[in-house]
């Protein structure tokens, strides 16, 4: 079975909209460790309709000499969960619509390796909220952002079990959480 994992850059204040702006400053060796050993053991991302148009919009033309990543995302399957797309067309896209909460599930019992996604809050809020998420990857700046749009909604409990933490030199936490025990 598959797992689907998420991941985002967050501030200490939950904040993960816009981390080109407070992010870059603690990007160092060990990070790009953690980040590029969910690429390796990813053959799959997963998105939503505002990553999808905004990373349709900006990767499908470049290169490694633009940016290392590029062969990485363009390559890569992704899933783009939307209820208002008709269609996508940046290669290695699939629409999932409908009910996602059956496409998904038929998703993660197809072979293949982990699913990830970076970003899409609606998207993982939503998995989370029907356990449709295997493991939630946070790697907590220190760092006070004070505003923009937070992971978590207000009101929604999902226990959860921390399953790894560790601190880069930076003073970065990594973070995974899974699904606790119900």
């Amino acid at each position: 079975m598959r797992k689907i994992v998420a991941a985002f850059f967050i501030s200490l204040d939950g904040v993960v909209e816009s981390p080109d702006k407070w992010h870059f400053p603690y990007f160092d060796d060990e990070m790009g460790a953690a980040i590029g050993a969910q690429m390796s053991e990813s053959d799959a991302m997963m998105m939503g309709r505002v990553m999808y148009q905004d990373w349709a919009a900006y990767w499908p033309d470049k290169t490694e000499a633009d940016d290392q990543f590029a062969p990485f995302i363009n390559n890569i399957q992704k899933y783009v969960v939307s209820s208002t797309l008709d269609k996508v067309e940046w290669q290695n896209c699939t629409l999932i619509s409908g009910d996602f909460v059956e496409e998904i599930t038929k998703l993660k019992q197809e072979p293949g390796k982990t699913i990830s996604i970076s970003g899409s809050t609606t998207l993982v809020r939503s998995l989370m909220r029907h356990g449709l998420l295997d493991e939630l990857r946070l790697l907590v700046h220190p760092i006070v952002v004070g505003t923009g749009q937070r992971l978590f909604e207000d009101g929604v409990q999902i226990p959860m079990k921390l399953t790894s933490s560790t601190t880069f030199e930076t003073g970065v936490l990594s973070l995974v959480y899974q699904p606790a025990e119900k």
